[in-house]
């Protein structure tokens, strides 16, 4: 039998009655020559393989030599090794929560390079059966995605079956803002609190919450009017630093369902937590050597955001008084005082908590006699809208709000009823001036260019005649 020439595929019939294909991909890491193999019952099955791997190899798409891991492995090699390089540690928080929870119990143990669209809709639907907003499945679709992309990219999969799935449809969540008069009521709720220099910060220029509570006086400059938003206050969650998570979280683990009428979590907002897994690592709030966690500064999102922004002049006043009062509360603590230099503080120096923020925020609007809304919409949706409603253009209203495009500056924007019917009536008299509208004059009020004359004969005949 003659020599094949480099890189050229053999097929044979073996001496086990099945034919073999053999194609040269290349070179493995270690030098090796990269020689892969199929087999099949027939010669016309085995030179459909040939042709689809000799395909793969000339396109340079061909996954690398070597074992595919599952699902599981490559996510937590993901978010370990890369996605941690981009992430801001919120998001990043958010990654793991939804691999732990959702991704590798749902396909986890399956290789990267036998996952079937099939098993992203199975898992899909799975959870909406077991109560997930549409939004949460999109997030783990969007999560699944960009990991599936990257591993598409260094060749470890031919393609990502995650772009062949249409993950659910999810409604846009209206924006709920405070009217004016919204504005003012919850003001004057808030001025009976120590905290109402936050609220007034919030509520008047658009700041998210964790950059109001991560405000630092270093980047407020109250003789230029600026704030300086450079630090954002966020609460992340802890990791182990210990050697052993299992058994660091011991006297934690519950691996039983709770039973139906269960009083230790009664008092918990989103019911009994689910039962550990054989071999959870979680817990890790109770670890001695706990680290990465709890209330801490981190950047803002984007470079934007981290853009100065104009403090409105009737501001100044309670910023200088909050100041001098911190100044004070600093005093009387002495040696118990914790120096963060942020804005809102409680009496020890600490920053506000966000969770107690939100709860304020809530207290806030029943005292103001306002429907419960989300916080973002008491806070940036309302300033985007009332300086759409005092006449700012979008483009300005995005540089306030710190957006990177005024398509999402629209979004945070909400075009009011008085507004709408005030545009409809401009419209109106455009087509039908008042002067065509109002009910006829008495005659003797007329005047031969001020008052159109009713459609009839007589009338028109009248008309001519004092004309003449």
């Amino acid at each position: 039998m003659s020599r094949k020439a480099n890189m050229e595929s053999s097929i044979y019939l073996g001496s086990d009655g099945l034919w073999h294909g053999r194609v040269t991909m290349g070179v493995k890491p270690d030098g090796s020559p990269d020689r892969r193999h199929r087999t099949g019952r027939t010669e016309t099955e085995v030179a459909r393989k040939v042709r689809e791997l000799e395909k793969l190899r000339d396109e340079q798409r061909a996954p690398k030599a070597g074992r595919v891991p599952t699902v599981q492995t490559w996510m937590e090699t993901y978010l370990t090794t890369i996605a941690s390089l981009k992430l801001k540690p919120r998001s990043l928080d958010d990654y793991w929560s939804k691999t732990r929870n959702d991704i590798v119990p749902g396909i986890g143990q399956h290789r990267l390079n036998k996952l079937e669209p099939e098993h992203l809709e199975a898992m899909y639907a799975r959870m909406l059966d077991e109560g997930h907003a549409p939004s949460h499945v999109l997030k783990v679709h969007r999560i699944l995605s960009r990991a599936l992309k990257i591993a598409h990219r260094r060749r470890m999969i031919v393609e990502n079956v995650a772009t062949l799935v249409d993950p659910p449809t999810v409604d846009e969540t209206e924006a709920n803002p405070f009217t004016q008069e919204e504005a003012r009521a919850f003001l004057e709720a808030a001025a009976k609190r120590p905290t109402f220099v936050r609220w007034l910060v919030g509520v008047g220029m658009g700041f998210r919450q964790g950059e109001t509570l991560g405000m630092r006086w270093k980047y407020v400059d109250l003789d230029e009017g600026l704030f300086h938003p450079r630090w954002q206050l966020q609460r992340l969650t802890w990791k182990h630093g210990c050697a052993n998570p299992h058994a660091c979280g011991e006297r934690l683990h519950r691996f039983e369902p709770c039973p139906p009428a269960c009083a230790v979590h009664k008092g918990y907002k989103r019911g009994c937590p689910k039962p550990c897994e054989k071999g959870c690592t979680k817990h890790a709030s109770v670890c001695p050597e706990r680290k990465g966690g709890g209330l801490v500064f981190t950047r803002p999102k984007t470079k934007k955001s981290r853009n100065p922004v104009p403090i409105p002049p009737p501001f100044i006043p309670p910023l200088r008084q909050l100041q001098n009062l911190q100044g004070q509360e600093r005093a009387a603590a002495g040696d118990l005082w914790e120096n963060h230099d942020v804005l809102f503080a409680r009496p020890d120096g600490r920053p506000l908590d966000p969770r107690q923020d939100w709860e304020e925020f809530k207290e806030l609007l029943d005292e103001a006699g306002i429907n419960d809304r989300r916080l973002y919409d008491g806070s940036r949706h309302t300033a985007g809208t009332i300086l759409n409603e005092l006449g700012v253009d979008l483009v300005t209203i995005m540089e306030i709000l710190r957006h990177t495009q005024v398509t999402q500056t629209r979004r945070y924007v909400k075009g009011r009823s008085e507004q709408t019917r005030d545009a409809m009536k401009r419209m109106g008299d455009a087509f039908l001036p008042q002067a065509r509208t109002r009910p006829e004059e008495p005659a003797e009020g007329r005047t031969e260019t001020g008052t159109e004359t009713a459609d009839t004969r007589a009338a028109r005949a009248r008309l001519r005649r004092r004309v003449r």
